[in-house]
C-alpha cells in the first residue's frame, strides 16, 4: 500500500470530508433559504441561482468518487448522439443494481455539464432531510408519499413545473424501483411469471407507472429518453465506504438515446415499451458478462476540474477555524477536554459507519454513512 492510499484510508481524512461536506451543506442550505425572497421577483434568477448552490453540494460526491478515489467512468454510446449530451433535456433510466450506481449517473450528469440541475423522483420523507433533502427542495426536486393516487397528481404538476425550466434538465429514474438483491429477483420474477411477462436475469421488472406519467409530461419538453446500462469492471461490488478509503474502481456505463416520439403515449402501450426495454438492457448485461464490455464504440468525456475545485474551496474556507481550535485545545493542555474530544469524535464516526438494521430508502440496507442513504432513489 503506497502512502497516498495509506492516507486516504485514515479516519481523520474520513472526518474532514464528512465535516466539510456537512457544514458547507448547512451553510449552502442557509443560502437557499435566503434566495426566497428572489423568487417573488424573478423566478428564473432563483432557479439558476439555487442551480449553482445545488451543484457545490452534489459535485462533492462526484469529487469524492472521481478525484478522491479515481475511479474511472468509461462511456458507450453512439458518436452521433454524443454531441446532444448537455444540449437538451432528457430523461434519463438507470438500472439499480450497485450502492454507488446513484453516484456514477451524477458523473455522467457533471461531465456533461448538468449536474446542477439534474432531477430525480424521491421520497417526500426526504425533504425535510438538512443539506441534501433542503437542497433538492429548492432545486423543485420532484418528491412523492409512494400512494399512487394521490402521486399521479403531485408528480404531474411537479414535472409540468418545469415546462419553463432555465437550463438544460436530466430526469433520473430508476424504475426498478429498489436496488437488485437475489431475493428480490425471486420475488420479481414470480410476478413476472404469474403476469406472463418474460424473465430478466440482471433486473428487477420496471415499475410502468411512474415512467409513463414522467414521460407524458415531459413530452415538448424533454427530447428523448436516454437508456443507461451500469457495470464494474472485474465483477466488482463498488461501495460507498469503499470510495471514501480511496477504492479505485472503472466503471463501464452503456447510453442509448431514444428519441421521446419514439415512446407510446398510451399507457398499456408505453407499459409494454418499457418492458422491452428491460429485456434488452439485460442482453446488454449479458453481452457484458460474456466479453466485459458493451457493444458499440467507446466515447470518453473528460473529467472537468469544477467539483475538484468546488471542494476545495470548500475545505479551506471550513478547515482554518477548525484549525485553529484544534490549536487552541491543544494548548489547553487539559487532558480531560482531549479525550472527550476524541471520543466524540470516534463516536460520530462509528455512528456514521456502522451499517443501519434498515435504511429510510425501502429495500436500501447497505453500509453507507446515514446521510449518503438518502441518495438511493426509489421509483413508485
Amino acid at each position: 500500500m503506497g502512502i497516498l492510499q495509506l492516507l486516504k484510508s485514515q479516519f481523520l481524512c474520513h472526518l474532514i470530508i464528512c465535516y466539510v461536506f456537512l457544514v458547507s451543506g448547512l451553510i449552502i442550505n442557509l443560502l437557499q433559504v435566503c434566495t426566497l425572497p428572489l423568487w417573488l421577483v424573478s423566478k428564473q434568477l432563483a432557479r439558476r441561482i439555487n442551480i449553482r448552490l445545488g451543484y457545490c453540494v452534489s459535485s462533492q460526491m462526484v469529487a469524492a468518487l472521481e478525484w478522491w478515489s479515481g475511479t474511472e467512468c468509461t462511456l458507450y454510446t453512439d458518436p452521433k448522439s454524443y454531441p446532444l449530451y448537455g444540449n437538451e433535456n432528457a430523461i434519463v433510466v438507470l438500472n439499480h443494481s450497485f450502492e454507488i450506481d446513484f453516484l456514477c449517473g451524477w458523473t455522467f450528469c457533471e461531465r456533461f455539464g448538468v449536474l446542477g440541475s439534474s432531477k430525480v423522483l424521491a421520497k417526500k420523507e426526504l425533504s425535510y432531510v438538512p443539506v441534501i433533502g433542503w437542497m433538492w427542495y429548492f432545486l423543485e426536486i420532484v418528491f412523492c408519499k409512494r400512494k399512487w393516487e394521490e402521486d399521479r397528481r403531485t408528480v404531474a404538476q411537479s414535472l409540468q413545473n418545469l415546462q419553463d425550466y432555465p437550463e438544460n434538465f436530466w430526469f433520473l429514474l430508476y424504475c426498478e424501483g429498489t436496488r437488485l438483491t437475489p431475493k428480490k429477483h425471486q420475488i420479481s420474477m414470480q410476478v413476472a411469471e404469474s403476469k406472463g411477462l418474460p424473465k430478466l436475469k440482471y433486473h428487477l421488472l420496471p415499475r410502468t407507472k411512474g415512467f409513463w406519467v414522467t414521460v407524458q409530461n415531459l413530452r415538448g419538453n424533454a427530447a428523448a429518453v436516454y437508456d443507461s446500462t451500469l457495470n464494474f469492471r472485474n465483477n466488482e461490488t463498488p461501495t460507498l465506504l469503499g470510495i471514501l478509503n480511496g477504492k479505485k474502481y472503472h466503471a463501464d456505463l452503456y447510453v442509448r438515446r431514444i428519441p421521446l416520439d419514439l415512446i407510446p403515449e398510451d399507457e398499456a402501450e408505453c407499459a409494454a415499451w418499457l418492458h422491452k426495454l428491460y429485456q434488452e438492457k439485460d442482453s446488454f448485461q449479458e453481452h457484458y458478462t460474456q466479453t466485459g464490455r458493451f457493444p458499440g464504440p467507446i466515447v470518453s468525456p473528460p473529467r472537468r476540474p469544477w467539483a475538484l475545485i468546488n471542494w476545495l474551496f470548500w475545505a479551506c474556507l471550513l478547515l482554518y477555524p477548525l484549525g485553529l481550535l484544534f490549536a487552541q485545545l491543544i494548548s489547553s493542555g487539559s487532558v480531560l477536554t482531549i479525550l472527550a474530544s476524541v471520543a466524540l469524535c470516534t463516536a460520530g464516526w462509528f455512528h456514521a459507519f456502522t451499517p443501519k438494521a434498515k435504511s429510510p430508502c425501502t429495500g436500501c440496507n447497505s453500509p453507507s454513512f446515514s446521510l449518503t442513504i438518502v441518495f438511493v432513489l426509489n421509483v413508485p
